[in-house]
């Protein structure tokens, strides 16, 4: 594993958790604002529709890959700059 590996699993490792984080945040907001009131429901929930849980599900899904690529992508720029080499798909 090259420098820039190595230096770049740790950063990775706590980035993505506060990503983790931060898509929740994220998609919570993303609900309220297409109009929906309270949580997200879950898929067992007896109460909401199909559509609605989907719909939830869908969307969750969008926001926590976005902000997962946009915080891999600053990982890596960011080790990049630091070590002066771009860690390789293998190093993450």
């Amino acid at each position: 594993m090259s420098f820039s590996g190595i230096v770049y699993k740790p950063v990775g490792m706590v980035v993505g958790a506060l990503g983790g984080v931060l898509a929740s945040a994220v998609f919570k907001r993303v609900w309220k604002v297409a109009g929906h009131e309270g949580d997200a429901p879950n898929a067992t929930d007896e109460n909401r529709t199909w559509s609605e849980v989907l719909l939830a599900a869908a969307l969750q899904g969008a926001v926590f890959a976005l902000v997962k690529a946009a915080i891999d992508r600053t990982g890596a720029v960011a080790v990049g700059k630091a070590t002066g080499h771009w860690p390789t798909s293998n190093d993450s």
